[in-house]
Parts: structure tokens; sequence; C-alpha cells
């Protein structure tokens, strides 16, 4: 078995499909911080979780493999994606993210509790630049160089129908855009701001131009004091949408 650190970084050619890189991924044992970390928290739980069995492992993506609009956020919570095993699932920013998806028509339901809720998206993949959760939600930047890998194969897994992301954070804004470079758009380096929209072209082929889009986080430190409201939230998630070709359909109210 391959040993924390030592984990090999395959080309996105080593895997056909998001299925398959996805397999490998929840597998990685690349970062021995985050391998402590992620299963010590699995060990002890929280106690009103204290009767789960946790995921504690790397999380993937979530989402359609031919998504046109992609959603990229920091890392998993410990006692939210690390416990459920899937991106945003089981947490109070989770509850904002789906909430508002909801909203838009992108997600069939307004809540995302566990594996088998039924949730189901819409043309959306969601995913993270570091795919375990970090202690006190803050990844080092060696730790989140050394999971770039796994971003670039799956940018370059959506490229024939991916047209817009959505990144929440200045720090999954910093993550992401030396992976676009990697996964084959135009080196650019445009500035974080909530509500910010910059056209990146690409530069290899079977690539299309992307809609970047920034967005506050969606931290309780920012849903809670307002600085980030569900109607700030929806506005960018549905004009990412509209830019990914996207015809969603707001449930009716």
């Amino acid at each position: 078995m391959t040993g924390a650190g030592d984990e090999p970084r395959p080309d996105a050619a080593a895997y056909p499909d998001l299925d398959l890189m996805d397999a490998h991924l929840v597998e990685c044992r690349a970062c021995p911080r985050l391998v402590a970390w992620r299963e010590q928290v699995a060990h002890d739980k929280r106690a009103a979780f204290r009767d789960e069995t946790y995921w504690g492992r790397p999380v993937p993506g979530f989402g359609p493999a031919d998504a046109s609009m992609l959603i990229s956020g920091l890392a998993p919570a410990a006692h939210g994606g690390n416990r459920t095993g899937r991106m945003f699932t089981g947490d109070r920013s989770g509850e904002v993210l789906f909430a508002a998806l909801h909203a838009i028509g992108a997600a069939n339901r307004p809540t995302a509790t566990s594996l088998d809720d039924g949730l189901h998206l819409n043309g959306i993949r969601i995913t993270s630049p570091v795919h375990c959760a970090p202690p006190d939600n803050k990844p080092t930047t060696g730790e989140r160089d050394r999971c770039r890998h796994w971003l670039v194969n799956e940018l370059e897994l959506l490229a024939p129908t991916l047209r817009s992301i959505v990144v929440l954070g200045a720090w999954g804004w910093q993550a992401l855009l030396p992976a676009l470079v990697e996964a084959g758009w135009d080196h650019t380096r445009p500035t974080f701001g909530h509500g910010v929209h910059y056209r990146i072209a690409p530069v290899a082929p079977g690539r299309h131009h992307l809609d970047l889009y920034g967005c506050y986080h969606v931290s309780q430190r920012n849903t809670f004091t307002g600085r980030l409201t569900p109607a700030m939230l929806e506005a960018v998630l549905a004009q990412a949408a509209t830019s990914a070709g996207l015809h969603l359909t707001p449930p009716r109210t």
C-alpha cells in the first residue's frame, strides 16, 4: 500500500472518466497531517453524531460527469463532508448552498443530509481544491498544491461540456487559477471579489471559453453576519447557470 506522503500523482489521461478518478481519489493518503486529522475526527466524532459511521476519507466531487457548470469551494467540513462523504452535505454551509441551488432550479431538493438522500443536481458539479477536511478549516499551501492534480484531472474530464465556474471564497479562487492553467485555459490572474465575472479563453483543444464568477464563501461567518445573503448567492449562481446554457425552472412557491 502506498504510504502517506508517497501518493503518486497521475495525469488525467490515466482516468477515462470521473467515476474512476473518484475511486482513486478516495484512497489518497498523500498529506500526512490531513490523513491524521480526518481519521481522528472520524474516530472521536461530534456528540450529535456519535451513533453514525463517519466517512473519514477524501471527499470526491458531486454532480453529473457532463456538467456545464462547476462550483468550487475550499475543503470538506470535519463534521460535514468528512462525516457524510459528499461535498457540503450535513453542515451549515451546505444548508445555505443547496437551498440556493434549489431556489434557482438547479437541485431537486433544498437540503443535503446523506449520500442516500435522493439529492440530484441539474447540469452542475461541486468540487473543491482540497479533498480532505483540514484542521481549523485551513489547509496549508503545500497541501493545496499536492491536491491540485485531482482538480486538474477533473477540469480536463469536464472540459467537453464545461462553460462556467463559481468559486466560493478568495482562498479557493487562488487555488483554482493555477489548476485552470494546467488544465488548458489561458494564464490569467483576475482579482477575486463577490460578483466579479471574467471570461477565460482556452489554449488547448477541446475546451470552451469559461465564465468565471467569484462569490463569498457560504461559511457561517459570512452567512450569519449578512455578508453573504441568500439573494446574493442565488444571483451569482443564476448568472453562472445562464452562462453555462442551463435552462432551469425554479420551484413554485
